[in-house]
């Protein structure tokens, strides 16, 4: 028996043969059903477990399903004489459950759970699946049995009489595990069941048909460098598609293939792990790592499927920096421009990223403050920088020591350290042809303002700083100094004055000398010249503005009428201390006194009584203003005083005429102003006149009659073509009615311009109307002829009708342009298309009045 799984067996009952009851025959023994060996016949396939007929088994023996103790109404277990009998079903069972109560099983026609099957069937027969029967088929083909479900009819096919089941193709497991059917017989002549439906489960069952395969490939890792034995790199997955519940097909191993001996796989995980300590990236960066994975546990005959592994070796910081040389050299120029690099120089370091971050720094050096290092972040150079000037001729070579340290250092490799170095550097200075140097960088030099020509002012001084000592030749920058007031001493530097100087026109002078080496011109410095002017007592006083003054004619004597102040461009040294007085030549019939109140300032005072305007209305008065600085300064200034009408608090009120004429005197720019504006208007007037008295001729078009190359724009209702008298249309006659001598309308005739007579040409041969060609040719020709046309271009347009109809012309344009009578009877001539028009103008007179 097969414990605790549903399983199938057939017992076979024994044909006994009874010849008269000959019970001498001997009975052949029953062959017990249960699990077999693989001598036996295999009938079908229960996980690991196999059922077997035994080899005596009769095809006409009938098939009884047992059932696992799990499935039967209490545990029991077949017992080797249990027989499963025919149509009269079971007689009686053994066992007895836990109470003790014998256990017996119903008839039942049939019973089954599940069937089982081999996934990829090789052979070229139809795979046999199992088979149906059912108690009511009694052999005679009258059952039908039929099967319906997943594949029923494609993939599986049933036989309907004898039940047997089949596969008709190769069946996938991974493609689907299971197939539910169901079964039932019916009549085949009534197609009536016979039995009730019955679900049952074909289940495919596995074989080792699939590899493993990995979820990726390749597969990319990285794992720090100088790592400990045993430390994970990457966990690697493989997937087999077969049964995991059924035996080894899917259980997989892993294996390493290559890699060895830096790498190892965990075999039930796929752990790759390292294998070697203290791998160095420097060494050997990159790793090709082929993983195996094989299904069967790794046994004989399994399966497998390989990946590759990309392992990296990550950097740490293990190695110092380290300068490629001990001592480096570097030559620059004396004329090296501050913030300039020097030279640059390189430690390496194995490392990469941020763990080869090199400072560098000047731990020493002869001339300090001359130079300085800095690090360049991309290159990983220290860059020597100058900081102070260089002077060839004061200090021809430096020394310099030089560390270089790693920024980040992991602690862990201390033990590989020191992680710096040091180096020397010798920077050698060589010489260059320098231009000029001035002992100052800067000159201020003073001047009076009253110093005389080619007076020496100062002097600058340069020299050559290199070893030849060559001689310098000064010079002026002509750009600073336009109006050349200054020159300077080619040979000694001095700086002299070439005009003379006006501290009040310009206090400062700034200028710059050039010194230029005598054997190389083009060595060249320059240097600012700073040129003050110093003041002299050389301008006299005067009134520090235009005074308005004026005295009542009511005024006391010793009245205050003004106060004056004055003004100076001089600057001196103690300021200004001006002194007023009167003039010595108005002393004597002075009517005003001058007082200095000793501040710069002076009141003017009257010194008699009531002034009258009639007899005296405007006052001069000669001020006298002098200077304390020597050589002293003095001027008189006159001031003007009005004498005006007051009230009693002494406002002003009048003041005669002349005395406003006075005040308000024009300037001469104002007077200017306004003998131009006279000048302007006469001009005007003049131009004005003479275009009045000007003849001009008259326009080209003097008649309103006259409509050649003018537009006539009218509002009345013609009067159709008899209307003559909206304009003259004799000038759009055909040749045959010009006249011979017609005076142009569009000029006035001159007198010394005889009439201009044109040939009369005879007409055609052919009619009597010229062409319209020879029209044209003739008007163009009295155009161009003509000397009495204007000097300009004039267009002439002409209307002509040509000749050639039947009716001859219509138009008006060849009619004369009298009023006589014409005669239209001939136009009832001319057939239907002109008889409204012979309505219209034939018939009698009578006919027309009417």
């Amino acid at each position: 028996m097969c414990p605790g799984l549903v399983w199938t067996c057939v017992w076979e009952r024994r044909n006994q043969s009874h010849a008269g009851g000959g019970g001498g025959e001997e009975e052949e023994e029953e062959e017990e059903p249960g699990c077999r060996s693989q001598s036996s016949r295999p009938l079908f396939n229960l996980l690991d477990l196999e059922c077997w007929f035994p080899p005596s088994v009769s095809k006409r023996s009938r098939p009884c399903f047992c059932r696992s103790q799990h499935e039967l109404s209490g545990p029991r277990a077949p017992g080797p004489a249990e027989d499963c009998g025919g149509a009269e079903g079971v007689a009686g069972l053994t066992g007895q459950d836990a109470n003790g109560v014998p256990l017996r099983r119903s008839k039942r026609g049939w019973m089954w759970n599940q069937f089982f099957l081999l996934e990829e069937y090789m052979g070229t027969d139809m795979q046999y699946v199992g088979k149906l029967h059912s108690d009511s088929d009694r052999g005679d083909g009258s059952v039908k049995y039929v099967l319906t479900g997943d594949g029923a009819g494609s993939l599986f096919r049933i036989d309907e009489k004898s039940g047997d089941i089949h596969a008709t193709k190769r069946l996938d497991r991974e493609e689907k595990a299971y197939y539910i059917l169901h079964a039932k017989a019916v009549n085949r002549i009534t197609n009536v069941a016979l039995e009730g439906e019955s679900e049952f489960i074909i289940k495919i069952h596995d074989i080792n048909d699939n590899e493993p395969r990995f979820t990726k490939d390749p597969y990319l890792a990285r794992v720090p460098e100088m790592s400990d034995i045993g430390t994970s790199v990457i966990q690697v997955t493989a997937i087999d598609a077969d049964d995991a519940t059924y035996g080894n097909s899917a259980r997989v191993v892993y294996s390493i293939l290559e890699g060895q001996p830096y790498f190892s796989v965990d075999p039930e995980t796929g752990l790759i792990k390292t294998a070697l300590p203290d791998m160095d990236r420097e060494v050997k960066e990159n790793y090709q790592v082929v993983i195996q994975a094989k299904d069967m546990a790794g046994q004989m005959g399994g399966l497998s499927g390989t990946t590759t592994v990309s392992i990296t070796l990550s950097d740490v910081n293990d190695n110092p920096p380290r300068f490629t040389k001990t001592v480096y050299e570097f030559r620059v120029p004396e004329s090296l421009e501050l913030g300039s690099t020097v030279g640059l120089i390189r430690a390496v370091d194995g490392d990469i990223g941020e763990n080869a971050a090199m400072d560098y720094r000047v731990i020493g050096v002869d001339g300090p403050g001359w130079f300085d290092i800095a690090t360049n972040r991309s290159t990983q150079d220290g860059m020597i920088v100058l900081r102070k000037p260089l002077d060839f001729e004061r200090k021809r070579q430096y020394s310099l020591r030089v560390q270089v340290e790693n920024v980040h250092i992991d602690p862990r490799f201390f033990s590989m350290g020191p992680f710096r170095d040091e180096a020397t550097v010798k920077i050698v200075v060589e010489d260059v042809d320098e231009p000029p140097v001035f002992q100052r960088v800067s000159y201020v030099m003073e001047v009076k303002e009253d110093a005389a020509r080619n007076t020496i002012i100062g002097s600058v001084s340069a020299s050559d700083p290199d070893d030849k000592n060559s001689l310098v030749r000064y010079s002026i920058d002509r750009r600073t100094d336009m109006d050349r007031v200054f020159n300077v001493h080619a040979g000694n530097g001095s700086v002299f004055i070439l005009r003379e100087l006006d501290r009040e026109e310009d206090a400062w002078h700034n200028i710059s000398v050039i010194a230029t080496e005598f054997n190389n011109p083009r060595q060249i410095s320059r240097v600012p010249v700073f040129i003050r002017v110093l003041d002299v007592n050389d301008n006299a006083p005067t009134f520090a503005s235009s005074y308005e003054t004026f005295v009542c004619e009511n005024a006391k004597a010793n009245q205050r009428i003004q106060t004056v102040s004055a003004t100076d461009p001089d600057e001196p040294l103690g300021g200004h201390r001006f002194s007023f007085s009167l003039a010595q030549e108005a002393a004597g019939k002075a009517n005003f006194s001058v007082r200095d109140n000793k501040d710069n300032t002076a009141w003017i005072l009257t010194r008699r009584n009531n002034y009258n305007s009639v007899q005296m209305s405007i006052y001069h008065v000669p001020v006298v203003i002098s200077d304390g600085v020597f050589p002293m300064q003095s001027s008189t200034c006159t001031l003007t005083i009005r004498v005006c009408t007051c009230d009693r608090e002494g406002n002003m009120k009048l003041c005669n005429a002349e005395a406003l004429t006075a005040r308000a005197g024009l300037s001469t720019g104002a007077l200017v102003a306004i003998l131009l504006c006279v000048i302007i208007l006469l001009m005007i007037v003049v131009l004005f006149a003479a275009l009045r008295r000007q003849r001009k001729k008259e326009p080209l078009i003097i008649s309103k009659e006259d409509v050649r190359d003018n537009v006539v724009s009218y509002n009345d209702e013609g009067g159709g073509e008899e209307d003559t008298q909206a304009f003259d249309i004799g000038t759009l006659r055909n040749p045959e009615a010009i006249e011979d001598s017609k005076q142009r309308r569009d000029i006035v005739p001159e007198t010394f311009y005889p009439p201009v007579r044109r040939p009369v040409l005879p007409p055609p041969a052919r009619d009597n109307n010229g062409d319209v060609r020879d029209f044209i040719n003739q008007r163009l020709q009295d155009n161009d002829g003509d000397p009495t046309a204007p000097p300009y271009d004039s267009l002439a347009t002409y209307a002509y009708e040509g000749n050639g109809s039947v009716a001859e012309s219509l138009s008006s344009l060849e009619s004369v342009t009298t009023e006589g009578d014409q005669d239209y009877n001939y136009l009832s001539e001319w057939g239907p298309r002109f008889k409204k028009l012979a309505d219209m103008y034939g018939g009698d007179d009578s006919d027309r009045d009417s």
